[in-house]
């Protein structure tokens, strides 16, 4: 079982920390457990309720409505609004429910249902990114054990996987090297990186995560590629991360380097052959840029 702190699910469900007192002490609407310490916490069940409050409040039903009904009239509603609003934030609070729970079954059949709603690309950009950033806020407070994060990632991923095995493209010398370095092992947003780009008819080489330089080095000695594209999460170290990215812009100045992921926002040198992606729209944007100069 896990716990959560009223920080937690401030960030999980966009609902601010005062707020939620103010609905616990007016509305009586949830009255959370107390530690000894008298802070609130919250288990797994009060997560998915809050989820599901949370959802049906930022999309225009009154607290004062929402605290009259019973949790199974609650949970009828956001299955109700799914189906007549096709709003994505559901699909977000439900992919956490099944993955707190480990249900394979309820978890691939969302995965399922979205991609066939949305197609792959919204579903990256719409769903799968945004139940990711969800996720990872948990495991960085320690309130998701590893398992849960491999078990959701290793079904995001098989689906992104096969939609990249079913994408042919025609192979051209302008060829895009795509790895993590050593000590990153964040591979969806790799994945998704590279179906983007193979989807608009850019030819890949991916390397996957924990990429060695001496990998590198040897690959590219004997195949030509124009651009290595990284994606980085982690910072690698207190300082190594901008120190990294330099040498590879040092080391293959012919070629340009692209990196991308939340670890960027701490480069502050920016070589000629550098180039920064801050969102998953500019990468989108950079793949499409690319098919259209080769």
């Amino acid at each position: 079982m896990n716990y959560f702190t009223i920080k937690d699910i401030e960030n999980l469900c966009g609902i601010k920390a005062h707020t939620l007192r103010v609905w616990e002490q007016r509305y009586k609407l949830f009255i959370a457990k107390r530690k000894e310490s008298l802070h609130r916490i919250y288990d797994n069940d009060d997560l998915k309720e809050l989820l599901r409050i949370s959802f049906l409040y930022h999309n225009g039903h009154k607290i004062s409505k929402i605290a009259e009904l019973s949790r199974e009239e609650i949970h009828q509603l956001v299955q109700n609004s799914c189906v007549q609003e096709n709003n994505h934030e559901v699909f977000v609070h439900q992919l956490i429910e099944a993955g707190l729970d480990f249900d394979k079954e309820k978890f691939e059949k969302i995965i399922n249902c979205v991609a066939m709603r949305l197609g792959l690309d919204r579903s990256i950009t719409d769903v799968f990114y945004p139940f990711l950033h969800r996720i990872g806020l948990l495991w960085m407070t320690n309130n998701i054990i590893p398992a849960q994060e491999h078990f959701v990632s290793h079904i995001i991923r098989k689906k992104i996987i096969l939609a990249i095995d079913g994408l042919e493209v025609n192979k051209t010398t302008d060829n895009v090297l795509l790895f993590a370095p050593e000590g990153e092992f964040h591979e969806i947003p790799l994945l998704a990186v590279n179906y983007f780009f193979r989807k608009n008819n850019n030819y890949t080489t991916y390397f996957g995560t924990n990429v060695s330089r001496e990998s590198l080095n040897y690959f590219l000695q004997l195949h030509p590629a124009d651009c290595l594209y990284t994606h980085i999460i982690t910072r690698l170290d207190n300082c190594g991360l901008e120190s990294y990215v330099c040498s590879l812009c040092n080391d293959f100045p012919g070629k340009q380097i692209v990196v991308s992921g939340p670890a960027v926002q701490c480069i502050q040198q920016q070589p000629a052959n550098l180039k920064i992606l801050h969102s998953l729209e500019e990468m989108m944007a950079f793949a499409k840029q690319r098919s259209q100069k080769v």
